[in-house]
């Protein structure tokens, strides 16, 4: 069966769809737990993965700060969390971390602007000003946290296979179609897409072991992985230790071979030099 991300919009009830689709499928629903799982095996501290994923990022926060290891430990827990599939995944952020994985159904809960002012009204008691300025806030802070964290908009809808109103389907139908979604043949795992996920889960792994290291996480590494083999890459200005990155690889579990195409710019010595 699929694996099922659902970006829940700001106050669409994705919680609860995303709650009724896992039981309908016998299915885990997961959300935070794949902060925990990060924070918890990859080094990363919990405190500020909650701080790179709730928190409204400055854009000089974005320019000062490398968000690639939240990136790499998010995706690498995602790979954990999710092996074997039968997982639906609710949040902001599920939908870009198993990027090429035919397997996956990524879903986007959509209302109009009054459904989700009336619903923010109830919640937290605001005028409609007020709810109205509330979920601007909200929108315009998730567009930069996941500019931020993937370089993507969540409001391009070609990055999801299904888009739901929930305002025009109500909870209980976009429940249902979601469900029937998960059960064509289009979303069933083969063969190659779990290949695919593996690989991806490999190379996250190896990513991850590279962050962790003070000596490597600022070389800008390019991992691929195909079948057990680590295909890595790099552009430097320098030399690097390539034998001890290969080391460091080897070491990771599911690795069986490393192969290196690393490439040194030439000193410019200046004019004249001979």
């Amino acid at each position: 069966m699929p694996i099922i991300t659902i970006y829940r919009g700001a106050f669409t009830a994705g919680e609860e769809i995303a709650n009724g689709v896992a039981e309908a499928l016998g299915y885990r629903c997961v959300s935070r737990e794949v902060l925990i799982e990060a924070s918890r095996s990859y080094g990363i501290s919990e405190a500020k993965l909650n701080e790179v994923i709730e928190k409204d990022p400055h854009w000089w926060e974005r320019w000062l700060q490398n968000m690639r290891p939240y990136r790499v430990a998010l995706q690498a827990a995602m790979s954990e969390v999710a092996q074997g599939g039968n997982i639906v995944y609710h949040g902001h952020i599920g939908h870009e971390l198993l990027p090429g994985i035919r397997h996956v159904l990524k879903v986007m809960l959509m209302a109009p602007l009054e459904f989700r002012i009336k619903q923010v009204q109830s919640q937290q008691g605001l005028d409609e000003a007020k709810a109205r300025r509330y979920i601007d806030r909200v929108d315009e802070a998730r567009t930069r946290r996941l500019v931020a964290l993937f370089g993507t908009d969540w409001r391009d809808i070609t990055r999801y296979d299904l888009a739901l109103n929930v305002a025009q389907l109500g909870i209980e139908d976009a429940t249902r179609v979601i469900v029937e979604a998960a059960r064509l043949e289009r979303y069933q795992p083969t063969a190659a897409s779990e290949q695919d996920f593996e690989d991806l889960s490999l190379a996250s792994r190896v990513q991850v072991a590279l962050v962790k290291s003070s000596r490597f996480r600022n070389l800008g590494i390019t991992v691929r992985a195909e079948k057990g083999k680590a295909h890595v890459s790099g552009v430097f200005a320098h030399s690097v230790p390539e034998e001890e990155i290969v080391q460091l690889i080897k070491g990771v579990p599911g690795v069986s071979t490393v192969v290196t195409d690393f490439t040194f710019l030439p000193v410019d010595l200046g004019e004249g030099y001979y």
